[in-house]
């Protein structure tokens, strides 16, 4: 029976307004005990006797916060597993504090039907985090016409997504909406009308103007999230609009709040941290749909964030090859990595300038997530729930150097970040340290 002590840390939970010092204990990987600090070596005696074996993990100087959440990565299992599989993807999670992800279904083939989903699930099974996927709107999705979401559902599927292709047909995204709607589950949209886009990735602005391309009008985005959040409002379903990225979008979306509309909305790290400047500085490697904007634009995703227009942080980890992204401009393939870099990146460009506390960030990346997807374990710390725990120091810096993804594709290596992960443990197991003595000798008790 493995046996963990977390002491002198401040535990970050929904129950509380502010972090509390508090000391965790852990069995059988779920939490047994929340107590006071410097009581857990009574506890652990009167529970386990005065011979146990209990590892003890010292957080002092960092905070302990229910595991990270993600609701939108790109895992490329089944397909193109050369870019990464479900095996590395989960790796990369744990590096990057999160115990909990939900794949897209833009797989090859994509999963739309249940072998394919269930094929997803049991590689999951094998990673130690919770992987979750989401079925496909539409069979191959190809917009034409729904999926048997009823049979994806019973198979597992918590979600709906044709995430990477918008849905423009406006009477099917309503149907898709209504049979989300009586499953319980949320369905999410990518929001790109290809009317309004040129060259895809780059915005239409200083960056298309650098290139000398068309780009992607903020337009494209604009138009499908109106009428998704109108859907929303038409059919009572539970709507994720992805990735947001411009303004006015937000506004729509808060609007649609405040009508009373069940509408969430992501947004990613590169999104409130990069501009269209970035695109132009960093090329291939800032390329993604939809693009980075204006610096007007992310300072309106930071106010979505701080007053909770914007719900969810969600990475959009798109691993693409080295190769791949060496093609060029308007070659290369859109996307970045983000699971790793995530939380510190929100500490460094959303805590640090003081547009959210640890507690907000804990609700945008794991709190919310749950609540949203219907995880009803997750994203809280509480006397028998698992031991799905991520530990840092926001204090601490570290340089973005090293991948445990098998891609590579960020615009941030090279940048000094501040939040270093120093231990993630999942159903009571301790899946990354950052200190290797620690790590290598929980393996060894197991």
């Amino acid at each position: 029976m493995a046996i963990s002590a977390i002491i002198g840390g401040l535990v970050v939970n929904d129950k509380y307004m502010e972090p509390q010092r508090l000391d965790l204990i852990i069995s059988d990987g779920k939490i047994i005990d929340i107590i006071l600090p410097g009581k857990y070596s009574s506890v652990l005696m009167s529970r386990f006797g005065e011979n146990n074996s209990a590892q003890i993990i010292d957080a002092t100087g960092c905070y302990v916060m229910p595991g990270l959440i993600d609701t939108h990565v790109h895992f490329r299992d089944p397909g193109q597993t050369r870019k990464e599989d479900i095996l590395t993807g989960a790796m990369a999670a744990k590096n990057g504090g999160f115990t909990s992800v939900v794949m897209m279904a833009n797989t090859t083939p994509p999963i739309d039907t249940p072998e394919t989903l269930r094929y997803c699930l049991k590689k999951g099974r094998l990673t130690g985090i919770n992987i979750y996927a989401c079925g496909s709107v539409t069979k191959g999705m190809r917009g034409e016409e729904l999926t048997d979401m009823d049979a994806l559902h019973e198979a597992g599927a918590i979600g709906f997504t044709d995430d990477g292709k918008p849905l423009m047909n406006e009477d099917l995204a309503r149907k898709a909406m209504e049979n989300a709607h009586r499953l319980g589950v949320p369905i999410s949209f990518h929001e790109e009308d290809p009317a309004y886009v040129k060259t895809p990735g780059f915005n239409r602005g200083f960056a298309s103007k650098c290139f000398n391309i068309g780009g992607a009008d903020r337009m494209a985005e604009i138009s499908l999230v109106e009428r998704d959040v109108r859907l929303a409002l038409e059919t009572g379903a539970r709507v994720v609009i992805q990735h947001v990225s411009a303004a006015e979008s937000i506004e729509f979306i808060r609007e649609g709040k405040r009508l009373g509309a069940d509408i969430h909305a992501e947004a990613t790290p590169h999104h409130f941290s990069l501009t269209e400047e970035d695109t132009v500085r960093y090329g291939a490697l800032a390329k993604m749909n939809p693009p980075l904007r204006t610096e007007s634009d992310r300072q309106a995703i930071i106010a979505g964030l701080r007053d909770g227009t914007i719900d969810l942080i969600a990475t959009d980890h798109a691993p693409h090859t080295i190769e791949e992204k060496d093609l060029g401009l308007l070659k290369a393939p859109s996307g970045v990595i983000g699971l790793e870099t995530a939380l510190a990146l929100g500490i460094t460009n959303l805590v640090y300038p003081g547009h959210l506390t640890i507690q907000q960030l804990y609700e945008r990346m794991s709190l919310n997530p749950a609540t949203v997807y219907g995880l009803q374990d997750a994203g809280r710390v509480y006397q028998g729930s698992p031991a799905d725990l991520v530990i840092f120091n926001p204090d601490e810096p570290w340089t973005v150097c090293d991948f445990v993804s098998k891609s590579s594709n960020s615009p941030f290596i090279g940048e000094t970040l501040y939040g270093k992960i120093k231990y993630v443990f999942s159903g009571g197991r301790l899946v990354c340290s950052d200190d290797r003595e620690a790590f290598f000798e929980s393996l060894r008790k197991r």
